[in-house]
């Protein structure tokens, strides 16, 4: 009897390390916010895996816009899925052919109409200045440019806020958003890589708004219980952004990563969208919206069409020259 398992514990001991290895990996590409502490990324590592019996692996790559640049440049790698491009860079992505079809058909709660059978929204928002209560409150992008409030935005070429603020002035104004951008360069004081930065410059003082959201009010009323700050609502309207995921065609695992995009649509993962990514889900959970949640909906909603790469040089080059003026 003492002799048995005195043979059986080396065994275990190397089986052990060889189960663990058997277990499958994905590893999910996906912006910084999205997989930080208070981001909905490790709520969906857990549930994913619970569900899957695999090992999620997050890959980080700052902001949106730069995500499908590191996978242009450096290629998928062990990349299988990206989470965090958008509605105005899914043309450009497309064109690569680095992405898979995923085969799914969620019903969608978004307020346009989306056909895609390669990039799967998983929430959506309108972007929107965010001040503070009793700081300036200008109604537009002419007013703003007319006034002395300072403003942080983000870089449109590292950056999906970034592209959306070109997408949301060209949207707005036409043949007249240089112009605009001209009028505006006085009032914006730093430009920085992707929206964590950004926001936090605005949260330690450095200007009286920040390119953000219309629901990241809510962030601050939900979680931290303040009510001073307010989303502005524009008298242009405010641009939507929709937010994608897609799964790489080099993917060694297909099927997994198809798995984690279904599961990305799922009750579970929506319901970590509002107030882990404070944006809208793509569908809404049974649960609904928390309460306080949607703080400003705009007027009126802009819809611009996804951006070839010449197109969104185009857009850059005019923000360019008018900021270096």
């Amino acid at each position: 009897m003492n002799g048995r398992p005195v043979r059986l514990l080396p065994l275990l001991l190397l089986a052990a390390p060889a189960m663990a290895q058997e277990r499958p990996v994905l590893t999910v590409l996906a912006y910084d916010s999205f997989v930080a502490q208070w981001g909905p990324g490790p709520g969906i590592e857990a549930g994913f895996e619970a569900a899957c019996g695999c090992d999620l692996r997050w890959a980080t790559g700052g902001d949106g816009a730069a995500l499908l640049a590191r996978l242009q440049l450096e290629g998928p790698g062990e990349v299988d899925a990206v989470v965090g491009l958008d509605d105005a860079l899914v043309a450009r992505a497309r064109a690569t052919g680095l992405f898979a079809p995923h085969g799914l058909a969620p019903a969608l709660d978004l307020p346009v109409a989306w056909e895609d059978g390669t990039f799967l929204p998983f929430d959506w928002g309108w972007f929107a200045f965010v001040g503070r209560r009793g700081g300036p409150m200008p109604e537009g992008f002419e007013d703003l440019a007319a006034s002395d409030a300072s403003v942080v935005i983000q870089d449109p070429r590292s950056s999906t806020p970034g592209l959306g603020l070109l997408r949301w002035v060209e949207a707005a104004y036409g043949d007249r958003a240089g112009a605009v951008w001209e009028a505006l360069a006085d009032n914006v004081v730093t430009v920085t890589p992707g929206w964590s930065e950004a926001y936090g410059l605005f949260l330690e003082g450095e200007a009286d708004l920040v390119l953000s959201y219309s629901t990241s009010p809510a962030y601050h009323l939900i979680a931290e219980g303040d009510a001073g700050y307010v989303a502005l609502p524009f008298a242009e309207g405010h641009l939507l952004q929709v937010e994608v995921a897609a799964a790489l065609a080099a993917s060694d695992a297909p099927d997994l990563a198809r798995d984690f995009l279904a599961y990305l649509v799922s009750p579970p993962a929506q319901g970590l969208m509002a107030t882990g990514n404070w944006m809208y889900p793509a569908v809404l959970p049974p649960e609904g919206l928390p309460e306080g949640f949607e703080s400003m909906r705009p007027a009126a909603t802009l819809v611009a069409p996804p951006l070839s790469e010449e197109a969104r040089e185009a857009l850059v080059e005019t923000w360019r020259a008018a900021l270096s003026r």
